[in-house]
């Protein structure tokens, strides 16, 4: 009985270490979480809050550039119906931007993963390679490579396949162009969703004889979704909100994303605090609510 007492005593302890040991981990988890939260709440949230009062604030009679605290909503109705061409055309944009690296990063990804051999890591340091450079500096040189004297240009006119005669300042260079600046964020989440894959389950499909088309679209592709489905998203956002390329690539009109929209309404019109911030939450609510659709329907477990 002693002996039995002892061992469910025992046993209590047991628990009450494990209880407290369990404890002192999710307090550890909570303080390591807290630098992170705090950069987020004072960097993303803060200034968040802060764009969206801007975007309700009512512009003060005679003044321009001053402003009083309001709820007025007809900030964005105003926004939206003046610029609305600007956001099609930016989203347009991004779609066809997103489009064409995907065509683009998925062989190489594809030859990255299964062919590339001992030349691997020299292919991945040529991916990463442009991020050593200045966006800025990497869209410009892209403008003397599709100038209309740049070998691009010329062997399309050579050639008659250029009937405007100049490809710059058109949205063939701007979309080119956000193609371009992208493209690493679109190869690197496909290369690493198809490095992860068994090469033995992608074996399999010739051992059922299936020919290589029918092992890429049921097993391949399939395996490389979650990969995929994040390369289409840090591609797509960044390039619906971009406004760099279309300020050094495109028109004065024809090719203005709502990005630069937005940058002329912050730092060049006297009083347009109001329309740009309005204009960034529509953007932004605009792109969640397309990821949000996309996800659900392309996601995967992974993601959701």
């Amino acid at each position: 009985m002693a002996h039995g007492l002892g061992a469910a005593a025992g046993t209590g302890g047991d628990g009450a270490d494990h209880a407290k040991s369990g404890r002192r981990s999710s307090r550890t988890a909570y303080l390591l979480l807290l630098p992170g939260v705090l950069w987020l709440v004072v960097f993303f949230v803060v200034p968040l809050v802060q764009l969206f009062t801007v975007s309700l604030q009512s512009d003060f009679p005679g003044y321009p550039g001053y402003y009083y605290r309001d709820v007025n909503l007809g900030n964005y109705v105003d926004a939206f119906v003046e610029f609305w061409p600007h956001m099609v055309r930016s989203l347009l944009f991004g779609g066809l931007a997103t489009f064409f690296a995907f065509v683009l990063a998925y062989p190489l990804a594809y030859a990255m993963a299964f062919k590339a051999g001992r030349w691997r890591g020299v292919m991945l340091i040529c991916v990463v390679a442009p991020f050593f450079t200045s966006f800025i500096l990497r869209t410009i040189a892209w403008r003397q490579i599709l100038s209309d004297e740049g070998p691009v240009a010329s062997t399309l006119r050579t050639l008659h396949l250029l009937p405007g005669g100049h490809i710059t300042e058109t949205w063939v260079a701007v979309v080119a162009g956000l193609t371009y600046n992208f493209l690493p964020f679109m190869v690197l989440p496909i290369y690493a969703s198809l490095e992860r894959a068994d090469p033995r389950v992608i074996e399999a499909g010739g051992d059922l004889y299936a020919n290589g088309f029918t092992t890429f679209r049921t097993v391949t592709l399939p395996m490389s979704l979650p990969g995929v489905l994040a390369g289409t998203l840090l591609t797509f956002i960044p390039a619906a909100g971009d406004y760099v390329n279309a300020e050094l690539l495109g028109s004065d009109r024809s090719t203005k994303m709502v990005g630069n929209v937005i940058e002329s309404q912050f730092f060049r019109v006297p009083g347009g605090f109001d329309t740009a911030a309005a204009l960034s939450f529509t953007l932004m609510a605009i792109i969640l609510a397309l990821v949000f659709v996309y996800v659900r329907r392309f996601g995967t477990e992974e993601l959701l």
